[in-house]
């Protein structure tokens, strides 16, 4: 089929002579021929006997036969026009359709760099690095949130005008005990003099067929932990204490702590520390009692389970109870006065800054918790040692990121959710406190990405009101990474532990860093340099107190 040139319109109204216009316009009255079609082949148009006001009418005529071949004879201006339609239609149709659940497309708007306006981790899911078009584009993307700069500097300045380190009400032993009646009543008041950890002997009054750990809730929830447990209970019996025709197991606390905070370098800390002959640890790295599991905390999303009683926490520091029992029943009648040496630890890196569960307690203080973790601790273990273990808190909310998201995760999923972090602690600060919005539970568990983890000022004061600083080691994990041998001695120093020898030296300083990122993670690259500064605005202040606390500037992270 070929078109006729100059192509001819018919307006043929009903009851008027027919009128023919060639494409120049020219009028033709009666029967007069086109020049150009010269009358060959003519369509007219009428529709139910009424005129129609046709703009343009395409006559077209045969040619020969018909067949496909004759598409191929359209120039070639429209056939790539059909094409590029063809092709726009079927990428507008399958971008609806693939991001039908956010109800809008996926092509991006011309007038803005960004790229998606929605969340970025619907973008292709390949590694960043893999294609030079996906590292275009997400420089583009870069570019838009560097736009979009000043818009969080206002948010980031409205929380930094409302920041007031204030001093917490303490709460009375007394309003603890009425909290934790049954912890007060198992726990003693005193400890052995002769153990470093504090340990206490307990009447056991079952029998040699009794499993001490049969209803022992870490056991219950936990099959990975049962093995350690079988263990446990094959030797329970021989490691009790008989007098009087009675039987008494060693109860032990632990002597230190590593209280914080997670992705800090607590993993890798506590690998190498209990490489050390004097130092036992819980039979389970992160107990996570103190702050989650006494309350029937286990993911605070899940909801609340069957409260993990005292005892099932003490059970978790048995083998190193045994060991401490062995050592005082082999201190002959005249060596009672020497002291045994192992030390109990327990690192949960929950223990410094989770009290999401101080809404449980019945008593509010203007949106303040009532009671800490701290609180409960020093009330048994005034004199417990504490080690924190920091980083930049820029970097470890990245690296928090990287190691609980689950999908998606890049660069710009991590800015966005970085943006909507700090909408939501800025919503809290304009009606409550900075102590209130950091300790706010429905806020955390609002939060994209764990932002309030790394205000460490705000949890190492609220330490210091019931704690000494004296009792505290704090340390970075960059000066950690650079020099590790140089931060054992210190946390050998500080647990006044014995000398190591040549190898186990060697051993416990060479071996490889522990917990470090995944190599999937590190392929995602670092974080967008607009979101390193955004994070470096909001976490200045923080720092900068922290550094004046600790009368050390190097935790003001200015250069890391």
């Amino acid at each position: 089929m070929r078109h006729c040139v100059n192509c001819c319109i018919q307006l043929l109204p009903d009851g008027a002579h027919k009128q023919q216009v060639d494409c120049r316009g020219g009028p033709h009255h009666g029967h007069q021929v086109c020049p150009t079609c010269k009358g060959e082949n003519k369509i007219l148009f009428r529709v139910d006997s009424k005129q129609m006001n046709l703009l343009a009418v395409l006559e077209v005529r045969t040619e020969g036969n018909e067949n496909w071949g004759g598409f191929l004879r359209f120039k070639k201006g429209k056939r790539c026009s059909l094409v590029f339609g063809l092709i726009i239609m079927t990428l507008v149709m399958a971008s609806y359709i693939l991001s039908g659940a956010h109800q809008e497309l996926l092509i991006p708007s011309p007038f803005r760099y960004g790229g998606f306006p929605s969340n970025p981790s619907l973008m292709d899911s390949e590694n960043p690095s893999d294609t030079k078009e996906h590292h275009h584009q997400s420089s583009v993307n870069n570019i838009s949130y560097v736009k979009d700069y000043p818009s969080i500097k206002l948010i980031i300045n409205s929380i930094t005008a409302r920041i007031e380190f204030t001093t917490r009400q303490l709460p009375d032993l007394e309003d603890l005990k009425k909290q934790e009646l049954h912890m007060f009543s198992v726990i003693p008041n005193k400890f052995l003099p002769n153990s470093k950890s504090p340990c206490w002997y307990e009447e056991f009054s079952g029998r040699n067929t009794t499993d001490p750990y049969l209803t022992n809730s870490y056991v219950l929830y936990s099959k990975r932990f049962r093995s350690t447990f079988d263990a446990l209970r094959k030797a329970f019996w021989g490691h009790l204490a008989h007098a009087h025709g009675k039987h008494f197991r060693l109860r032990c606390l632990p002597h230190f702590y590593i209280i914080g905070q997670p992705k800090c370098g607590t993993t890798d800390l506590y690998d190498r520390l209990r490489l050390h002959p004097e130092v036992k640890f819980s039979a389970i790295k992160e107990p996570h009692w103190w702050t989650r599991k006494r309350f029937g905390i286990v993911r605070l999303r899940d909801g609340l389970r069957d409260r993990y009683p005292v005892e099932d926490y003490l059970d978790l520091f048995d083998l190193a109870a045994h060991q401490i029992h062995q050592g005082l029943q082999a201190s002959s009648a005249k060596e009672q006065s020497k002291m045994n040496t192992i030390i109990i630890g327990e690192a949960s890196a929950s223990t410094m800054w989770d009290n999401n569960a101080w809404m449980f307690f019945n008593i509010s203080t203007d949106g303040e918790p009532p009671f800490l973790t701290q609180d409960f601790i020093h009330a048994f273990q005034p004199n417990a040692k504490l080690i924190v273990m920091l980083r930049d808190p820029v970097e470890r909310l990245y690296s928090d990121y990287l190691y609980f998201a689950s999908s998606n995760k890049s660069a710009d999923d991590f800015h966005e959710k970085v943006t909507e972090a700090l909408q939501l602690f800025e919503n809290c600060m304009l009606d409550y406190s900075l102590r209130a919005c950091v300790y706010n539970n429905t806020l955390n568990n609002a939060m994209p990405v764990r932002l309030q983890v790394g205000l460490y000022a705000v949890y190492l004061l609220d330490w210091l009101s019931v704690f000494d600083k004296q009792q505290f080691l704090i340390l970075r994990l960059e000066d950690h990474a650079s020099n590790v041998k140089y931060t054992m001695h210190k946390v050998f120093q500080f647990l006044n532990l014995g000398p190591l020898s040549e190898k186990q030296e060697a051993l416990m300083t060479k071996s490889p860093a522990s917990n470090a990122r995944r190599p999937e993670d590190r392929n995602l690259g670092p974080m967008w340099p607009i979101t390193q500064k955004i994070l470096r605005d909001f976490y200045r202040p923080f720092n900068a107190r922290l550094a004046q606390v600790l009368a050390d500037e190097a935790f003001a992270w200015k250069t890391t």
